[in-house]
């Protein structure tokens, strides 16, 4: 059976995943007719006593999740005045309260504002004042950030999660009330806001991309139709009643990555869910072996590093049935080396944005290793196109802007109409990816239009660091670009045009304050003359990358 017959039969009427067009948000779109309305009641229909969140030695279960769910909804609301619409922000690793507060929020109509932690200080006070949250829920590390800003929501109250600061109250005072197992009555519907995730864009500050219930349903749904499909068109059915799913959550719940496809995934699944501190993969190998975990989901340099690992460290990692891709591309010999360094494991990666919660085209098992540099093929709910520089589509083969539309697409970009006009167009979002599709419809990423770095699955705006090389006083000229790395897919590189040749320990000392770590330049080249520009004036920025790449590769 063909994925396009599989998908047909998977979503025809009468049957679990039946598709209907309908108008959401304005817009025509694809809806799964018997999705959970909302994210309230998704969490509501999979109560059980099954295990749910571990962490080190914490465990939970589906229920006890729920009932802290519903206890900090109460709070929420009767102490905070938290109402639908507001926005409740959380900013810390991947804590078991970090899933308690998104449930929390997202259950009374609220829209969790799921912020980078990795921001520093300015970072996280731009994206405060601009989504200006009732509440913010956060770690010690946070905390600490928090209190070298200076212009805050004057009502933000702050909640301390497994920490304290000035004027934070301990989440477990919070927390300390009779314990409670329905949520507050409000009413949400569909297309409601439900989440904010900031975006990098190429230029100035990140943007938070606002999805309804519906956007990210849509999405969870559309994968598991992926899965289905595979299991008609490969002939492999998962064996019922076997020992339940686990998950390793070794990336961060501010992706869409770690919130839809590891977490949001897990409840419909009944999947319980290991999360790490931080990535170790090591660490990683070990909570495989010892938790018997079936699904890992990573960028490219983390799954690289699982297979290093299961090469050299001897742990039984039989249980793993799926490592999965996505945020940056794969090299075709990683999907290689992860069908054969795991066993039982195949390999599936992904295309997605956070604008389209994380899908948009996907590819796994047989298909993934015959088109090992393919993003794969359009979700369910979603169409792909790809046009040229005057919006004409174009025909298979021809490489273009790939364009998007579909019931899983944000809503828009919170307080940014000019963000939403550059990037709607007549229905279809534009990705600012260069791309193609083949015959068989497999999409291939092959450039990026945006001026943009994805290092390891984060999306570093070029504009952004360039801008804080320029505060530099000896500093007279900046270009920064994306250089190939292995681990990483790229790293930041930079030519610099300068008074003087400044040391790697000044200029570092000198970003850290203004850029998060991830986003210093690691590479660092300077030359006696102005950089070469184009007949604008713009400088040639993709000369000194090439230069670059050069360079480190002789």
């Amino acid at each position: 059976m063909k994925r396009s017959d599989a998908i047909r039969e998977l979503t025809a009427a009468g049957k679990p995943y039946e598709l209907v067009q309908m108008q959401a948000m304005g817009r025509p779109a694809r809806v799964f007719l018997n999705a959970p309305p909302t994210l309230r009641d998704l969490f509501s229909a999979t109560r059980s006593d099954l295990p749910f969140l571990v962490y080190e030695d914490e465990r939970l279960t589906f229920e006890q999740v729920w009932q802290q769910t519903c206890t900090l909804a109460e709070a929420l609301v009767s102490d905070y005045g938290v109402q639908k619409g507001d926005r409740v922000a959380i900013s810390m690793r991947n804590f078991p309260e970090w899933m308690v507060a998104f449930n929390a929020a997202t259950s009374i109509g609220a829209i969790a504002v799921a912020m980078n932690a990795l921001w520093q200080p300015h970072e996280m006070e731009y994206a405060l004042g601009n989504s200006a949250p009732k509440v913010l829920l956060a770690d010690q590390e946070r905390l600490d950030r928090l209190a070298q800003c200076h212009d805050l929501p004057k009502d933000l109250k702050v909640i301390a999660v497994r920490g304290s600061g000035a004027g934070a109250k301990p989440y477990a005072e919070v927390m300390d009330r009779p314990v409670r197992e329905q949520l507050p009555d409000v009413a949400i519907a569909p297309d409601d806001d439900a989440i904010m995730l900031y975006t990098s864009g190429s230029t100035g500050h990140p943007k938070g991309a606002v999805s309804t219930h519906r956007n990210v349903i849509s999405a969870l749904l559309s994968w598991e139709v992926d899965g289905q499909a595979l299991a008609l068109t490969s002939g492999i059915t998962p064996p019922a009643g076997g020992p339940q799913p686990a998950t390793l959550l070794g990336i961060p719940m501010f992706h869409v990555s770690g919130l839809h496809a590891v977490y949001l995934m897990s409840f419909r699944a009944q999947r319980r869910i290991i999360s790490m501190f931080k990535w170790d993969p090591e660490r990683a190998a070990e909570l495989i072996e010892a938790e018997r975990i079936t699904t890992f989901v990573a960028p490219s340099a983390m799954t690289g590093d699982l297979v290093a690992v299961a090469g050299r460290s001897g742990r039984d990692l039989s249980s793993l049935a799926v490592v999965g891709g996505g945020g940056a591309a794969r090299a075709p010999e990683q999907v290689r080396a992860i069908d054969k360094a795991f066993g039982n494991a195949k390999p599936n990666t992904g295309w997605g944005m956070t604008e389209t919660n994380a899908i948009g085209a996907g590819v796994s098992g047989q298909d993934y290793l015959d088109h090992p540099e393919s993003s794969g093929r359009a979700a369910a709910v979603l169409d792909l196109r790809i046009v040229d520089e005057a919006g004409n589509e174009l025909p298979a083969g021809q490489r273009g802007e790939l364009q998007i539309r579909g019931t899983s697409i944000m809503r828009g970009y919170w307080n940014r109409p000019d963000a939403n006009a550059e990037t709607f167009v007549d229905g279809w979002m534009r990705t600012g990816d260069v791309a193609y599709l083949d015959d068989e419809g497999f999409l291939y990423i092959v450039d990026r239009i945006k001026d943009l770095v994805i290092r390891g699955g984060e999306n570093i705006g070029c504009g952004s660091v360039e801008a804080a090389l320029l505060e530099h006083p000896d500093i007279i000229e900046a270009s920064v670009y994306g250089v190939p790395d292995e681990r990483l897919g790229e790293e930041i590189g930079t030519t610099l045009y300068a008074k003087r040749h400044i040391d790697e320990a000044e200029l570092r000392a000198f970003l850290e304050p203004r850029l998060a770590r991830f986003e210093i330049p690691r590479y660092v080249h300077f030359q006696d003359e102005p950089l070469p520009r184009i007949a604008s004036g713009k400088i040639l920025k993709r000369q000194l990358r090439d230069e670059a790449a050069k360079r480190l590769a002789g």
